[in-house]
């Protein structure tokens, strides 16, 4: 279903209740008629007379981290915030690739007086997080 789209999967989380959370996102934004099919098709493919269980489609929350690489290349030129050990930092996304991301970030070095832009590079492995940084003006 979503292979003829620019959608694509973001994570799909099973509990031992048998309770199904299937999180889409899209280049283009995902609309509740798109999460509708995607519940339907995997309905359709399981079986409620064999396992009972719960199903829920939906799209990744504006302020969740990102889990998977093409949520970063999505965010490509858009701020973020990254929690990169205990600092955090929110700069511009610059680059994502399979390894590592890279934002430009204001930086305050020890003992400068002012912050100056710094162009920082972070293996996926290292962050807490990273996600979409929401501003309310």
């Amino acid at each position: 279903m979503l292979a003829k789209t620019d959608g694509y999967l973001v994570d799909v989380i099973i509990s031992k209740d048998n309770d199904i959370n299937v999180e889409i996102d899209s280049d283009s934004g995902v609309d509740i008629d798109t999460c509708v099919a995607i519940n339907n098709a995997i309905d359709a493919v399981l079986d409620r007379d064999v396992e009972d269980y719960s199903l829920e489609v939906g799209s990744s929350g504006l302020t969740s981290p990102f889990k998977v690489l093409r949520q970063y290349q999505k965010n490509v030129g858009n701020e973020v915030e990254v929690l990169a050990g205990s600092k955090k930092y929110v700069g511009t996304l610059k680059s994502a690739d399979a390894d590592e991301f890279t934002i430009e970030a204001m930086v305050k070095e020890k003992g400068a007086k002012k912050p100056v832009p710094q162009e920082l590079t972070f293996k996926y492995t290292d962050v807490k997080y990273t996600r979409y940084n929401l501003k309310f003006n």
